[in-house]
């Protein structure tokens, strides 16, 4: 090898060397600053990053809940404040006697004071209230929401339904009282929002808000062995007090009147129930003008068919209708020729009438016949029923006489 081609290969290697410590540092400083830059244009074109985003869509829900929120309660407040002279508060006197307490002979009798609500029905006066607020008296304090208490008087009542009617007495021509618009019971559905307006435990015009909890619900009065129809379930929280003040939709229309609820406290437990606005609507104008109201009676009782009952009578699976297992001698149906339930001697159904149509409107449950002689019928009017007896439908038309009430 010669002395050029040495010189010739150092050189080589030396480039070499000079290219390795070079190169390096040029190649991570490219691809740094290429990533930094595609890092850039990434934010620059999203604007946000991952987190980022997160927050964002957080705090314009928060935005929107909390905008919602303030209109919710600007209509509220907008809504209590139209009602503020449609609620009242209602206040009887009672005699109670304690048979605990003997004096010269004589159980105690002493004077007690029940509270209830109530609500302006029409300018003439009138003002609507719970059967039970006002039952064993005659006359009674309305108590408007500025602190003026007027007289009044029981002018009808409807034990039945758990209605009842006042009049004001007193001259109430200077204040401002104003009646409540009614709304149609039976476009209420489950989840709308409800309003109650009325005296808890002597707290006057207290307003709760909640829900339409269920509809069509029975609610049965063991003391006079019938049932409220069509009542309307809430959540929204009544406690003793509140009987016979306005349940009301999200306009501030009536769509009820809050009347009782299930508790084994005797306070508020997430359940209450309403006698709905078609109702009253239809009872009020007899108590104004009669002081009572007539109700349509076909003199049965009944059961709805369970599927158990159903298989031990040999019905088809989901046969459904209403049983019936109590006939009133002499009543309306009984003359009709429906007939009562037989039994075994371990007093279990053996065979039975079962309504499984009234008046070509299908019946599933007891409380569809309920329901449909006190919303479309009154006295007199007559019903045709299909029944299942025997393996045979029949068709038994019936003319509606009049309930008896406790007091004739």
């Amino acid at each position: 090898m010669t002395n050029t081609q040495k010189l010739l290969i150092v050189a080589i290697i030396i480039l070499g060397i000079l290219v390795a410590i070079t190169l390096p540092p040029s190649m991570e400083f490219y691809f740094e600053k290429k990533n930094q830059l595609d890092t850039t244009e990434i934010i620059g074109l999203k604007d946000i990053t991952p987190e980022s985003k997160s927050d964002e869509i957080i705090k314009e829900i928060t935005t929107n809940d909390n905008s919602q929120h303030e209109q919710s309660n600007t209509n509220l407040g907008r809504i209590y404040q139209n009602l503020e002279n449609s609620v009242v508060q209602i206040t009887s006197t009672v005699i109670e006697t304690r048979s605990n307490i003997i004096i010269n002979g004589n159980p105690l009798e002493q004077q007690s004071s029940r509270l209830g609500s109530g609500f302006v029905y029409d300018s003439e006066g009138h003002i609507i209230t719970n059967n039970h607020v006002v039952s064993g008296v005659s006359t009674v304090d309305v108590a408007l929401s500025n602190g003026d208490i007027f007289n009044a008087k029981v002018i009808g009542t409807d034990e039945f339904n758990d209605i009842a009617v006042l009049q004001i007495t007193d001259d109430y021509s200077n204040e401002p009282i104003n009646p409540i618009l009614f709304a149609d019971s039976s476009q209420v559905n489950v989840g709308d929002q409800v309003i109650a307006i009325g005296n808890p435990f002597g707290l006057s015009n207290t307003m709760t808000t909640g829900i339409v909890s269920q509809i069509g619900r029975l609610l049965p009065n063991k003391d006079l062995g019938f049932s409220i129809p069509n009542i309307i379930q809430t959540d929204a929280a009544i406690n003793p007090g509140n009987s016979g003040g306005p349940l009301l939709d999200n306009s501030g229309n009536l769509i009820g009147m809050n009347t009782a609820i299930e508790s084994k406290v005797g306070e508020f437990a997430g359940i209450g129930f309403a006698v709905p606005s078609n109702t009253i609507k239809k009872v009020v104008p007899a108590l104004i003008e009669k002081g009572e109201y007539d109700h349509p009676w076909l003199g049965i009782s009944g059961i709805t068919l369970s599927p158990k009952l159903a298989e031990k009578l040999n019905l088809p699976q989901n046969f459904r209708g209403a049983l019936i297992n109590g006939v009133v001698k002499d009543g309306p149906a009984d003359k009709a020729g429906i007939k009562d339930a037989l039994y075994t001697a371990d007093r279990e159904i053996a065979s039975a009438d079962i309504v499984i149509s009234i008046d070509n409107t299908p019946v599933k449950r007891i409380d569809d016949i309920i329901a449909y002689v006190s919303e479309n019928k009154s006295v007199g009017d007559n019903i045709s029923l299909q029944v299942y007896r025997d393996g045979n439908v029949i068709d038994i038309d019936i003319e509606l006489g009049k309930r008896a009430t406790n007091s004739g």
